[in-house]
């Protein structure tokens, strides 16, 4: 008997081993009933009936175990599996496991059969491993897009609904530190909430500036005729305030004027700079260079102190590699970093620039960037 035509046979059989498998999983909210806990199995079995009866050829066969089979226009069988499981709380390993499962259950009844004398054709089983691989691709991928732009779209309720109490926030403490009739223990005060809400603010943007650049094209820039000198100056005078032990040493001799969405470039020189500050040795000092070279603006920032790990570099602009789970591991002087580094790279991309960074023990860290002084072809008027 061919494969195909004993999974129909049998179809119910292994259906109800999915089914007692699929109870067995440890899953929050209500117990599914036997046509959730079977969600989806009988038509992922049937189009696996169907493929082990269509004709392959070697370089399909090839194609396919390389998980390079032709896309599906709808959405199958296994993808809508992957959201109804997501939705009904299971676990990614948890879904993994049905598969396992499956093709467990499949197998063993199957080979029940060939010990009674039935033939068995090993092909049909090759290609049944393929197309429960295939389906398990298609799971997992629908899963962890599901999970991504729920991500996506929590982070960005998140930032906007938080904007709002934020800026109250910051503003009632503001006034409350100018206020004339304050005693110096109610001004303290209101500079420590003055300093946190403005540091929660800061927080926030970068969220919504991550959940922009995965939804989209990456971030906007509003460019105008600016000069970056005083802007960077300001930028420098303001982490002086709140770093007073940083040495924090400015070079920009002549103008640096160009097409540039100034409130984003602070935000690229208070990220680096910054960093500097946060993971450099505050007892040497800080060089933060600012010219004009070959038509391009060059923005450097120099720190001495421990260098960056080698293997932490090639994600230092990237936040995924940074908190993967190998890259969670203490790294001493890169431990803690934010979003802040992946924001300043968006920008300066978004301004057609780019941002490249060195660091080792004997020559320190050093941070440049790069970019056109016209403005970006992506930028908004």
């Amino acid at each position: 008997m061919r494969l195909a035509d004993f999974i129909l046979e049998n179809l119910e059989p292994i259906l109800q081993a999915w089914e007692d498998f699929a109870r067995t999983l440890d899953t929050p909210g209500e117990e599914l009933d036997s046509v959730g806990l079977r969600d989806h199995a009988e038509q992922m079995l049937r189009a696996i009936v169907t493929d082990l009866r269509t004709k392959q050829t070697r370089q399909e066969q090839i194609a396919k175990a390389q998980g390079h089979a032709p896309e599906e226009e709808q959405e199958t069988a296994a993808e809508i599996h992957a959201m109804t499981r997501l939705m009904a709380g299971f676990t990614i390993d948890q879904m993994v496991s049905e598969y396992r499962a499956l093709r467990t259950s499949v197998v063993s009844q199957w080979m029940r059969q060939v010990k009674d004398g039935t033939p068995i054709n090993v092909d049909d089983m090759t290609r049944f491993h393929e197309a429960i691989d295939q389906a398990l691709a298609e799971s997992v991928a629908s899963y962890s897009r599901a999970v991504e732009a729920s991500r996506n779209m929590f982070l960005g309720i998140l930032g906007h609904d938080l904007r709002t109490p934020l800026g109250a926030i910051l503003l009632g403490a503001d006034v409350l530190r100018h206020a004339q009739d304050a005693g110096a223990r109610a001004t303290k005060i209101a500079n420590q909430i003055f300093t946190s809400v403005r540091r929660a603010s800061q927080i926030v943007g970068d969220l919504l500036d991550l959940t922009r650049c995965q939804m989209g094209p990456g971030i906007p820039v509003k460019t105008a005729e600016i000069d970056l000198a005083p802007l960077c100056q300001r930028v420098i005078e303001e982490i002086r305030t709140f770093h007073p032990e940083a040495i924090v040493i400015f070079d920009a001799k002549t103008p640096v004027a160009g097409e540039f969405d100034g409130a984003r470039m602070e935000q690229v020189f208070s990220n680096i700079i910054s960093n500097a500050v946060q993971h450099g040795d505050t007892t040497r000092p800080i060089h933060v260079d600012l010219g004009i070279q070959e038509g391009l603006v060059v923005f450097t920032v120099h720190n001495s102190g421990e260098a960056i790990p080698e293997d932490v570099l090639p994600f230092i602009f990237n936040p995924m590699g940074r908190f993967s789970q190998r890259s969670a591991i203490n790294h001493g002087p890169t431990e803690g970093l934010g979003l802040g580094l992946f924001i300043a790279s968006e920008i300066v991309a978004s301004h057609g620039g780019v941002i490249e960074v060195s660091s080792d023990t004997e020559h320190g860290t050093v941070f440049s960037v790069r970019m056109p002084i016209d403005k970006p072809e992506n930028s908004v008027a």
